[in-house]
């Protein structure tokens, strides 16, 4: 193809969504396609500040795909439609233009292919059709049209790794010590990673005894009258709650009062707030914990299924932009369960931007605090084989630290 293309990382990072950025480098340098990448995600873009990938060498690329976070820097940003944001729009294409950039892809969620949307229609209104290509990337697993995300299959080994090596310590002491422990996961709207927890309980009985999910209304109630009758049962009692767990009239438990980018409330804790809760109603000795960004950065314990998963979509994304595809995202269709067998094909962002995938009811057990066996069979696959990174002679991980040298600019600066 003629021109260049640019890659960015948008929205809150994963343990692969760097094996993702690899694979789009090493696919496009197989191709001798140019490729920028932006520093933090369409701000960056908006304000020029770009690096060309070409700067990174052989062993920097090797360790890219196996370290966590952001490499370029990521944002939460929300592109106004183009009536109201013109401006910004016509900034993006002058940049496009200036650095002769044909194709955008932008590596994100649900908010992020809501950008990747506008940016398509948008460039195409203004005279200056870019392709651009959604990547997929979410450890929320709420994106609709693709079986999984990248980004979740590792989250979920790290939450079922938690709990189960969490619960062998609680069982360890709680004649003693802690009778109740409580482990809040992400999750705002749906309930996948609390599901994933479940994946930990290989026998009746094993923690975590009680989930709670975005999707069932909690029942302060039933939810204190099911941990005194596990602790009676078993002496103590194992609780994995997602952050989105809300009351039967729709509020959240742990409610914070302000607002990001995209207008999503922020969250306090719901942990602390059932911790509490179960020492003043049932006087049991309570630990919480929350692992927070922890979860969604544990690159060491990554599922090799969503590493080698998170290349596919990069790799395929590239594959999808020097074929002339515009507005598409590359998705993952599960063929089987036993053996897991998956194929990638491209979906429309359109039908993928906006809209969100909970977890169905099926996966959750009849009494609303576990996983069925159908939500095993589709988890379990999702977190298996390990991609240990490379560890140096500190006993830590090698991880990149890239600094690459921006770009010159072109274009006045970018007033905002």
């Amino acid at each position: 193809m003629q021109g260049k293309l640019l890659y960015a990382q948008s929205g809150g990072v994963t343990a692969v969504i760097n094996t993702t950025a690899a694979a789009v480098i090493e696919t496009a340098r197989a191709a001798r396609v140019p490729l920028l990448a932006a520093r933090a995600g369409i701000l960056g873009a908006l304000r020029e500040e770009l690096v060309d990938t070409r700067r990174l060498g052989r062993a920097g690329l090797a360790a890219l795909r196996h370290t966590p976070g952001s490499a370029f820097g990521t944002c939460r940003y929300k592109l106004r439609d183009l009536t109201a944001g013109r401006a910004e729009y016509e900034r993006l294409i002058a940049v496009f233009r200036a650095h002769d950039i044909r194709c955008l892809l932008y590596n994100g969620g649900n908010d992020s292919a809501d950008t990747a949307q506008k940016i398509s229609a948008a460039a195409h209104a203004l005279g200056h059709p870019v392709r651009v290509i959604g990547v997929p990337k979410t450890v929320d697993n709420d994106l609709v049209l693709t079986d999984n995300c990248p980004g979740f299959g590792s989250v979920a080994k790290y939450v079922a790794l938690s709990i189960l090596e969490a619960g062998l310590d609680v069982e360890s002491m709680h004649e003693t010590s802690t009778r109740v422990f409580v482990m809040e996961v992400m999750g705002r709207h749906a309930g996948w990673i609390a599901a994933a927890a479940g994946l930990a309980a290989r026998d009746a009985g094993d923690p975590p005894h009680l989930i709670l999910f975005p999707e069932i209304p909690f029942d302060q109630a039933g939810f204190l009258a099911r941990v005194r009758e596990v602790v009676e049962r078993r002496g103590f009692c194992v609780v994995v709650a997602s952050e989105g767990v809300r009351d039967g009239d729709g509020r959240f438990l742990a409610e914070a009062g302000s607002e990001d980018a995209f207008g999503h409330r922020q969250l306090g804790g719901v942990a602390p707030v059932l911790a509490g809760l179960v020492k003043e109603r049932l006087g049991y000795k309570c630990h919480w914990a929350v692992p927070d960004y922890l979860q969604r950065s544990a690159r060491h314990v990554a599922s090799a299924v969503d590493a080698e998963q998170a290349w596919a979509v990069g790799q395929a994304a590239v594959e999808y932009a020097l074929a002339g595809r515009d507005a598409i995202m590359p998705v993952i269709r599960r063929r089987s369960d036993a053996p897991y067998r998956w194929t990638i094909e491209e979906a429309p962002l359109a039908r993928i931007a906006n809209r969100e995938k909970k977890l169905p009811r099926r996966y959750i057990s009849r009494d609303g605090y576990g996983i069925t066996a159908a939500a095993r069979r589709y988890l379990a696959p999702l977190i298996r084989g390990e991609a240990y990174p490379p560890y140096g002679r500190d006993g830590l991980p090698s991880y990149l630290r890239a600094a690459l040298e921006p770009l010159p600019k072109k274009l006045p600066p970018y007033a905002a």
